[in-house]
């Protein structure tokens, strides 16, 4: 399970010009999944993204967790966070998991995290999507399990 969790101000999804989902503060996370990944790796990724510190806290530094601030998350599914682009031009996704096994560990990740107590808003699996983000701080981070 890979993600790139992105901080922000605010940030949305549409697709086909239609919004699907948007927050105010908090993370925009893009989720791709291996052929491997089950529970055990969606529990520790949600424990560890509402856990995070990374909201200042009253002296400006990164102190404060997603629930510290109220914030929300925005789940996005991106298989492309398998592409393999080290041989040729053209990437391979052979390490991403096929849809039949990604969509029900994308929708299930998008529970775990409510069962978490924060808001989540998620993009729409395997459509062509437009995301809109500002990014805050900047402050981004890969997490891998």
């Amino acid at each position: 399970m890979r993600v790139v969790l992105q901080r922000v101000s605010s940030a949305s999804v549409t697709v086909q010009g239609r919004a699907i989902g948007s927050i105010g503060r908090g993370f925009l996370v893009l989720v791709g999944f291996s052929p491997t990944d089950g529970h055990g790796q969606l529990d520790w990724m949600a424990d560890k993204i509402v856990g995070l510190r990374l909201f200042a806290d009253a002296e400006g530094r990164m102190n404060r967790s997603l629930r510290d601030v109220g914030g929300a998350v925005l789940v996005v599914s991106q298989f492309t966070l398998y592409g393999d682009a080290r041989k040729g031009r053209r990437p391979s996704f052979t390490g991403a998991a096929p849809p039949e096994l990604a969509e029900p560990l994308y929708e299930r990740f998008a529970a775990a995290l409510r069962e978490r107590g924060v808001v989540v808003e998620t993009g729409e699996f395997g459509a062509m999507m437009d995301v809109a983000l500002v990014n805050d701080g900047p402050v981004t981070l890969i997490l891998e399990r």
